[in-house]
């Protein structure tokens, strides 16, 4: 048998199984499958360096399906071919019989693929389209920078080619020279309502390709020997300095014209058509294959290689890092932004843990990753992605599978623009840092295009999940000093999961010292009182502090709360809360649905009776001079919080 007539014969085995998964499923996408066979054959069977008993082994090629809508056709090959899957204890050889529980409750097989489900094959989840290739350039620049010679393939749709982060990470790809990522965008000229535009034909992304930087083979998706080729030539390719793609035409349910053409995407055919598609496909293998008997198709392990854990020490404390990285005048006026003790901290930890990455989307000078980013020992460590923050997030994603501890900075506001990303990052079990700096309102001159504001209340919403590890699905961090900055940020680099830590621009004084023990979940008693809990983090526990003294004098003694970190230890906040008389005031620079949220939800799970008022930015805010103009303007002023506090307790005139 030769080659070619295996490739066909395995393919079609394939999409038998394809088709009966999805219809025993009730649900999937066959004909998106049955339009990725060949490639799924060749790449598995042939052309990529694997182990299936060892589907994460340090040095096996990996292989991306950013169009997760099609993962029937993989889970066919995985499970003919025997793929380790499966969770904690039960891991073993999957089988014909697992494929056929495809989207069932309690099986692994999801109905996209997902890593935290079960399945180690994938490195990513995906389905939210276009973010695979991001994942993959992040896969291809551990591997570049462990030394080993992994390749990484990454199937895309031409539908989702037009998502723009499909080219933010093709830019990213030709910046870096990433000559061990292959995209190869699977063209069936069909999405899910209709034809694709246009300008995702086969040819207009060649071209497109071509002028972003790429060399390009343009390939029939059902010719397994133009595949092989084209494969053999990007293997080839890698010592050269010039990115491959390959353009691959294709047909939506190749092989049964019943289920081709328009409607069908999502739809697994039943009954007659189902019978009717079998029985095309068996027609359609009729010349293709042979009976006769061959090794053709061989799976080719990977090197014998298990990379040397990357060497890590204890970092400097903050005082040591000002002192050694020629911060010791800042030190000596008591009185630093909190982004600038980020980007301190990263520094310190990039020299204490090989594995922590910094991503930056060209702000680095105001997040202060650039901290990291001249250190010459640190450098070749530093992701410049520029202007292209969704990408950066899912570049973090494949660094995070790959073992790397990546932490991603850019302003606040523009986090937002990956919260897509975020959250399937999340879904993956990324072990991502995600830091926003010029947080809250105290940015003030650049107004509200600049100011993060829904973060708080979009992250929360993590803290109030459990991931697939049982901890919280991200934390919340917001530190109101440079010492909780920096502690918080080696608190991050040690826990595995995501977390959030917003950071400001003003200067602000210090609160703590190094004897401050910060840790996530976390809060710091910052003064003592008992008729009112005020409750606040970040760059308004400064504003708070300045309330103390006007409460003091009329007779209203007050506690401070530093919540510094949510989710909280709700048991011991509601003992504080109690002590002082069941009052609680939250403060916080953002739109609602954050501090006060987190407050309101522990205080009406305890059952217990409490008075709680939340202040936090009520209006659209713009700019401002400065910090004082911009707290008055949004009615979060001192002397507005004392008011406030007072009024909570019936004390008027304050």
């Amino acid at each position: 048998m030769s080659f070619e007539a295996a490739v066909h014969a395995k393919a079609i085995q394939l999409d038998h199984l394809c088709l009966d998964m999805c219809e025993a499923a009730g649900s999937g996408h066959p004909t998106s499958g049955l339009g990725l066979g060949h490639i799924v054959t060749v790449l598995l069977y042939h052309s990529m360096r694997w182990l299936p008993e060892h589907p994460r082994y340090p040095t096996s090629d990996r292989l991306v399906l950013s169009e997760g809508h099609a993962v029937p056709i993989l889970y066919a090959a995985l499970g003919d071919l025997g793929v380790a899957f499966g969770l904690g204890d039960k891991v073993r050889a999957m089988t014909i019989d697992d494929v056929m529980t495809l989207r069932e409750a309690n099986s692994c097989l999801d109905g996209h693929p997902s890593p935290m489900e079960g399945f180690p094959f994938f490195d990513a989840a995906t389905g939210s389209l276009g973010q695979g290739l991001s994942v993959s350039a992040g896969l291809g620049i551990a591997a570049r920078h462990d030394g080993l010679d992994k390749r990484i393939y990454c199937i895309i749709g031409d539908g989702e080619s037009r998502e723009g982060q499909v080219s933010e990470a093709i830019d990213l790809i030709v910046d870096r020279k990433l000559t061990n990522v292959l995209p190869i965008f699977n063209c069936n000229g069909f999405g899910q309502a209709g034809t694709v535009s246009p300008q995702q034909s086969a040819q207009k992304l060649a071209d497109k390709l071509k002028a972003a930087g790429f060399r390009v083979k343009s390939v029939d998706g059902h010719a397994p020997n133009e595949l092989r080729d084209a494969f053999d030539e990007f293997i080839a390719n890698q010592a050269g300095e010039q990115p491959m793609a390959v353009v691959a035409t294709a047909v939506k349910g190749w092989g049964a014209p019943v289920i081709q053409g328009d409607g069908w995407h999502g739809k697994p055919p039943t009954a007659e058509k189902l019978q009717q598609a079998h029985l095309e496909l068996n027609a359609t293998g009729v010349g293709l294959t042979s009976a006769l008997a061959g090794d053709e198709l061989r799976i080719y392990p990977p090197a014998e290689h298990v990379p040397a854990a990357s060497a890590r020490a204890e970092p400097v404390g903050f005082e040591e890092a000002m002192n050694t990285y020629e911060l010791g005048v800042e030190l000596k006026k008591r009185k630093l932004a909190t982004r600038k003790a980020y980007g301190l901290a990263l520094r310190a930890i990039g020299h204490a843990n090989a594995d922590v990455f910094a991503l930056d989307g060209d702000v680095k000078n105001s997040t202060f990753s650039e901290y990291f980013e001249g250190d010459q020992e640190l450098t070749d460590r530093f992701i410049e992605c520029k202007i292209a923050e969704q990408n950066m997030f899912s570049t973090a994603v494949g660094l995070s599978a790959a073992g790397k501890i990546p932490f991603c900075s850019t302003f606040g506001k523009f986090v937002a623009r990956g919260y897509d990303q975020i959250e399937m990052a999340i879904n993956s079990g990324a072990n991502i840092k995600i830091v926003g700096s010029h947080s809250g309102i105290s940015l003030a001159a650049d107004g509200p295009s600049q100011m993060a504001l829904l973060d708080v209340a979009w992250f929360r919403s993590w803290t109030t999940v459990r991931d697939h590890r049982g901890n919280p699905a991200c934390y919340i961090l917001q530190p109101a000093d440079a010492y909780a900055a920096y502690a918080l940020t080696m608190r991050m680099a040690e826990h595995e999961g995501a977390c959030y830590m917003r950071t400001v621009r003003p200067d602000v004084e210090f609160i703590y010292n190094e004897t401050t023990d910060f840790r996530l979940g976390g809060f710091e008693v910052l003064t003592e009182g008992r008729d009112l809990l005020i409750v606040t983090a970040g760059y308004m526990v400064h504003e708070c502090n300045k309330v103390l003294d006007s409460l003091d004098k009329a007779g209203i003694d007050a506690s401070l709360v530093d919540l510094y970190s949510i989710p909280f230890d709700p048991e011991a906040f509601l003992d504080l809360a109690n002590e002082n008389g069941g009052n609680i005031l939250t403060v916080e620079d953002n739109y609602g649905g954050g501090i006060g949220s987190a407050v309101a939800d522990a205080v009406t799970e305890s059952g217990d009776a409490f008075t709680i008022e939340q202040m936090y930015v009520r209006k659209i805010p713009k700019s401002a001079r400065t910090e004082e103009e911009i707290l008055k303007l949004c009615g979060l002023h001192h002397t507005n919080i004392a008011r406030a506090a007072a009024g909570m307790v019936g004390v008027v005139g304050v």
